[in-house]
Protein backbone atom coordinates (compact mmCIF):
# COMPACT_ATOMS: atom_id res chain seq x y z
CA UNK A 1 0.00 0.00 0.00
CA UNK A 2 2.87 2.37 0.79
CA UNK A 3 4.49 1.60 -2.58
CA UNK A 4 1.20 2.24 -4.35
CA UNK A 5 0.81 5.62 -2.63
CA UNK A 6 4.35 6.55 -3.58
CA UNK A 7 4.05 5.65 -7.27
CA UNK A 8 0.44 6.81 -7.83
CA UNK A 9 0.12 4.98 -11.19
CA UNK A 10 -1.92 6.63 -13.95
CA UNK A 11 -3.82 3.45 -14.77
CA UNK A 12 -3.44 0.88 -11.97
CA UNK A 13 -4.06 -2.71 -13.11
CA UNK A 14 -7.16 -4.47 -11.72
CA UNK A 15 -5.14 -7.07 -9.77
CA UNK A 16 -3.13 -4.40 -7.95
CA UNK A 17 -6.26 -2.39 -7.15
CA UNK A 18 -7.92 -5.45 -5.65
CA UNK A 19 -4.85 -6.25 -3.56
CA UNK A 20 -4.53 -2.72 -2.18
CA UNK A 21 -8.25 -2.40 -1.50
CA UNK A 22 -8.33 -5.71 0.35
CA UNK A 23 -5.28 -4.72 2.39
CA UNK A 24 -6.96 -1.47 3.41
CA UNK A 25 -10.15 -3.26 4.49
CA UNK A 26 -8.17 -5.88 6.42
CA UNK A 27 -6.19 -3.23 8.27
CA UNK A 28 -9.37 -1.31 9.12
CA UNK A 29 -10.85 -4.46 10.64
CA UNK A 30 -7.68 -5.13 12.62
CA UNK A 31 -7.65 -1.59 14.00
CA UNK A 32 -11.29 -1.93 15.05
CA UNK A 33 -10.67 -5.27 16.77
CA UNK A 34 -7.41 -4.62 18.62
CA UNK A 35 -6.24 -2.22 21.27
CA UNK A 36 -2.90 -1.06 19.93
CA UNK A 37 -2.67 2.24 21.79
CA UNK A 38 -1.43 5.35 19.93
CA UNK A 39 -4.88 6.94 19.77
CA UNK A 40 -3.88 9.86 17.55
CA UNK A 41 -2.27 7.56 14.98
CA UNK A 42 -5.24 5.25 15.09
CA UNK A 43 -7.74 8.07 14.53
CA UNK A 44 -5.85 9.33 11.50
CA UNK A 45 -5.79 5.87 9.97
CA UNK A 46 -9.46 5.31 10.74
CA UNK A 47 -10.21 8.52 8.88
CA UNK A 48 -7.82 8.28 5.92
CA UNK A 49 -7.88 4.55 5.15
CA UNK A 50 -11.63 4.39 4.40
CA UNK A 51 -11.37 7.52 2.26
CA UNK A 52 -8.65 5.94 0.13
CA UNK A 53 -10.37 2.55 0.07
CA UNK A 54 -13.58 4.07 -1.26
CA UNK A 55 -11.68 5.71 -4.11
CA UNK A 56 -10.00 2.38 -4.87
CA UNK A 57 -13.40 0.69 -4.74
CA UNK A 58 -14.90 2.96 -7.38
CA UNK A 59 -12.19 2.07 -9.89
CA UNK A 60 -12.23 -1.59 -8.94
CA UNK A 61 -16.02 -1.75 -9.39
CA UNK A 62 -15.71 -0.53 -12.97
CA UNK A 63 -13.14 -3.25 -13.69
CA UNK A 64 -15.42 -5.95 -12.29
CA UNK A 65 -18.51 -4.68 -14.09
CA UNK A 66 -16.60 -4.41 -17.37
CA UNK A 67 -15.44 -8.03 -17.03
CA UNK A 68 -19.03 -9.14 -16.38
CA UNK A 69 -20.32 -7.16 -19.35
CA UNK A 70 -17.72 -8.67 -21.68
CA UNK A 71 -18.70 -12.16 -20.52
CA UNK A 72 -22.33 -11.74 -21.60
CA UNK A 73 -23.28 -13.96 -24.52
CA UNK A 74 -25.04 -11.22 -26.46
CA UNK A 75 -27.12 -11.56 -29.59
CA UNK A 76 -26.56 -9.34 -32.58
CA UNK A 77 -29.57 -7.22 -31.57
CA UNK A 78 -27.97 -6.54 -28.19
CA UNK A 79 -24.48 -5.58 -29.34
CA UNK A 80 -25.21 -1.90 -29.83
CA UNK A 81 -26.48 -1.72 -26.25
CA UNK A 82 -23.45 -3.66 -25.03
CA UNK A 83 -21.10 -1.22 -26.74
CA UNK A 84 -22.95 1.68 -25.10
CA UNK A 85 -22.58 -0.01 -21.73
CA UNK A 86 -18.86 -0.70 -22.15
CA UNK A 87 -18.18 2.86 -23.28
CA UNK A 88 -19.98 4.18 -20.21
CA UNK A 89 -18.03 1.91 -17.87
CA UNK A 90 -14.74 2.90 -19.50
CA UNK A 91 -15.49 6.59 -19.12
CA UNK A 92 -16.42 6.10 -15.47
CA UNK A 93 -13.21 4.19 -14.80
CA UNK A 94 -11.17 7.03 -16.24
CA UNK A 95 -13.05 9.54 -14.08
CA UNK A 96 -12.64 7.47 -10.91
CA UNK A 97 -8.95 6.86 -11.61
CA UNK A 98 -8.33 10.61 -11.71
CA UNK A 99 -10.11 11.00 -8.39
CA UNK A 100 -8.05 8.16 -6.94
CA UNK A 101 -4.80 9.82 -7.98
CA UNK A 102 -5.95 13.08 -6.44
CA UNK A 103 -6.80 11.32 -3.17
CA UNK A 104 -3.47 9.45 -3.18
CA UNK A 105 -1.65 12.72 -3.67
CA UNK A 106 -3.60 14.36 -0.85
CA UNK A 107 -3.46 11.53 1.70
CA UNK A 108 -0.27 9.86 0.49
CA UNK A 109 2.59 11.44 2.49
CA UNK A 110 0.77 11.36 5.84
CA UNK A 111 -0.76 7.96 5.24
CA UNK A 112 2.51 6.35 4.12
CA UNK A 113 4.18 7.53 7.31
CA UNK A 114 1.30 6.33 9.47
CA UNK A 115 1.29 2.92 7.77
CA UNK A 116 4.98 2.49 8.55
CA UNK A 117 4.34 3.35 12.20
CA UNK A 118 1.35 1.04 12.56
CA UNK A 119 3.28 -1.85 10.99
CA UNK A 120 6.04 -1.39 13.54
CA UNK A 121 3.50 -1.20 16.37
CA UNK A 122 1.75 -4.39 15.28
CA UNK A 123 5.06 -6.22 14.91
CA UNK A 124 6.00 -5.23 18.46
CA UNK A 125 2.62 -6.39 19.77
CA UNK A 126 2.95 -9.73 17.98
CA UNK A 127 6.44 -10.27 19.41
CA UNK A 128 5.20 -9.54 22.94
CA UNK A 129 2.20 -11.82 22.59
CA UNK A 130 2.20 -14.40 25.36
CA UNK A 131 5.45 -13.20 26.92
CA UNK A 132 5.44 -12.37 30.63
CA UNK A 133 1.67 -12.31 30.71
CA UNK A 134 1.45 -9.67 28.02
CA UNK A 135 -1.86 -9.43 26.22
CA UNK A 136 -1.38 -10.55 22.64
CA UNK A 137 -3.57 -10.30 19.59
CA UNK A 138 -5.93 -13.08 20.64
CA UNK A 139 -6.71 -11.47 23.98
CA UNK A 140 -7.17 -8.05 22.46
CA UNK A 141 -9.65 -9.22 19.86
CA UNK A 142 -11.75 -11.54 22.08
CA UNK A 143 -14.70 -9.25 22.80
CA UNK A 144 -15.19 -7.92 19.25
CA UNK A 145 -14.87 -11.45 17.91
CA UNK A 146 -17.65 -12.76 20.16
CA UNK A 147 -19.87 -9.88 19.12
CA UNK A 148 -19.20 -10.40 15.43
CA UNK A 149 -19.76 -14.17 15.50
CA UNK A 150 -22.97 -13.84 17.48
CA UNK A 151 -24.18 -11.33 14.88
CA UNK A 152 -24.16 -13.89 12.06
CA UNK A 153 -27.77 -14.74 12.92
CA UNK A 154 -28.89 -11.15 12.44
CA UNK A 155 -31.01 -10.15 10.64
CA UNK A 156 -33.25 -13.15 11.13
CA UNK A 157 -34.33 -13.21 7.49
CA UNK A 158 -32.16 -12.17 4.56
CA UNK A 159 -33.52 -10.58 1.41
CA UNK A 160 -32.43 -8.32 -1.44
CA UNK A 161 -32.58 -5.22 0.76
CA UNK A 162 -30.21 -6.46 3.50
CA UNK A 163 -28.03 -9.15 1.92
CA UNK A 164 -25.30 -6.74 0.78
CA UNK A 165 -25.01 -5.09 4.21
CA UNK A 166 -24.80 -8.58 5.72
CA UNK A 167 -21.77 -9.20 3.46
CA UNK A 168 -19.93 -6.32 5.14
CA UNK A 169 -20.40 -8.07 8.49
CA UNK A 170 -19.13 -11.33 6.99
CA UNK A 171 -16.03 -9.63 5.56
CA UNK A 172 -15.13 -7.99 8.86
CA UNK A 173 -15.46 -11.23 10.81
CA UNK A 174 -13.45 -13.13 8.20
CA UNK A 175 -10.55 -10.68 8.35
CA UNK A 176 -10.36 -10.97 12.13
CA UNK A 177 -10.62 -14.77 12.11
CA UNK A 178 -7.71 -14.92 9.69
CA UNK A 179 -5.50 -13.82 12.58
CA UNK A 180 -6.35 -17.03 14.40
CA UNK A 181 -4.65 -20.40 13.88
CA UNK A 182 -7.49 -22.41 15.41
CA UNK A 183 -8.82 -25.16 13.16
CA UNK A 184 -12.47 -24.24 13.67
CA UNK A 185 -11.69 -20.60 12.92
CA UNK A 186 -10.08 -21.54 9.61
CA UNK A 187 -13.06 -23.71 8.66
CA UNK A 188 -15.35 -20.76 9.21
CA UNK A 189 -12.96 -18.44 7.35
CA UNK A 190 -13.39 -20.66 4.29
CA UNK A 191 -17.18 -20.67 4.56
CA UNK A 192 -17.31 -16.93 5.10
CA UNK A 193 -15.15 -16.48 2.02
CA UNK A 194 -17.65 -18.47 -0.04
CA UNK A 195 -20.50 -16.35 1.31
CA UNK A 196 -18.61 -13.10 0.69
CA UNK A 197 -17.84 -14.05 -2.91
CA UNK A 198 -21.37 -15.23 -3.71
CA UNK A 199 -23.05 -12.12 -2.30
CA UNK A 200 -20.48 -9.88 -3.93
CA UNK A 201 -21.03 -11.48 -7.32
CA UNK A 202 -24.80 -11.01 -7.04
CA UNK A 203 -24.41 -7.38 -6.03
CA UNK A 204 -22.03 -6.67 -8.91
CA UNK A 205 -24.50 -8.08 -11.43
CA UNK A 206 -27.29 -6.09 -9.79
CA UNK A 207 -25.24 -2.90 -10.17
CA UNK A 208 -24.57 -3.77 -13.81
CA UNK A 209 -28.28 -4.34 -14.43
CA UNK A 210 -29.18 -0.98 -12.87
CA UNK A 211 -26.54 0.89 -14.89
CA UNK A 212 -27.65 -0.82 -18.09
CA UNK A 213 -31.25 0.24 -17.52
CA UNK A 214 -30.06 3.85 -17.25
CA UNK A 215 -27.54 4.19 -20.09
CA UNK A 216 -28.53 1.92 -22.99
CA UNK A 217 -31.17 2.49 -25.65
CA UNK A 218 -34.47 1.02 -24.53
CA UNK A 219 -33.58 1.20 -20.84
CA UNK A 220 -35.22 -1.51 -18.75
CA UNK A 221 -37.10 -2.78 -21.80
CA UNK A 222 -33.94 -3.52 -23.78
CA UNK A 223 -33.04 -7.12 -24.43
CA UNK A 224 -29.73 -6.64 -22.63
CA UNK A 225 -31.44 -5.32 -19.49
CA UNK A 226 -33.87 -8.23 -19.51
CA UNK A 227 -31.02 -10.72 -19.85
CA UNK A 228 -29.19 -9.07 -16.96
CA UNK A 229 -32.32 -9.19 -14.83
CA UNK A 230 -32.49 -12.95 -15.33
CA UNK A 231 -28.81 -13.38 -14.45
CA UNK A 232 -29.21 -11.22 -11.35
CA UNK A 233 -32.08 -13.33 -10.05
CA UNK A 234 -30.00 -16.49 -10.49
CA UNK A 235 -27.02 -14.95 -8.68
CA UNK A 236 -29.24 -13.80 -5.81
CA UNK A 237 -30.79 -17.23 -5.33
CA UNK A 238 -27.32 -18.81 -5.28
CA UNK A 239 -25.95 -16.26 -2.80
CA UNK A 240 -28.93 -16.62 -0.49
CA UNK A 241 -28.68 -20.41 -0.51
CA UNK A 242 -24.95 -20.40 0.34
CA UNK A 243 -25.42 -17.80 3.07
CA UNK A 244 -28.33 -19.58 4.75
CA UNK A 245 -26.41 -22.86 4.67
CA UNK A 246 -23.49 -21.20 6.45
CA UNK A 247 -25.78 -19.71 9.10
CA UNK A 248 -27.43 -23.06 9.70
CA UNK A 249 -24.10 -24.91 9.88
CA UNK A 250 -22.51 -22.53 12.37
CA UNK A 251 -25.24 -22.46 14.98
CA UNK A 252 -25.13 -21.72 18.69
CA UNK A 253 -22.90 -24.62 19.73
CA UNK A 254 -20.13 -23.91 17.23
CA UNK A 255 -20.36 -20.17 17.79
CA UNK A 256 -19.78 -20.72 21.50
CA UNK A 257 -16.72 -22.90 20.84
CA UNK A 258 -15.37 -20.40 18.32
CA UNK A 259 -15.79 -17.39 20.63
CA UNK A 260 -13.75 -19.17 23.28
CA UNK A 261 -10.76 -19.44 20.91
Amino acid sequence: MRKFLKKKPNSPPPEKLHQIRTSARRLESSLAAMDIGKKRLRKRLERNLPALRKRLGKVRDMDVLTAHAISIDSKASERECLVQLLEHLGAKRSEYTKRLRKAAKSYGPRLRNDLAKIAETMDDAANRSGQNGAVGFAGQQALPLRELVSGLDRPKRLNQSNLHSYRLKVKELRYILQLSKKRLSQELVKKLGEVKDAIGEWHDWEDLRAITAEVVNGGQQSELARQLKKITHQKFDNALSITNHMRKTYGNAKRHRLSDT
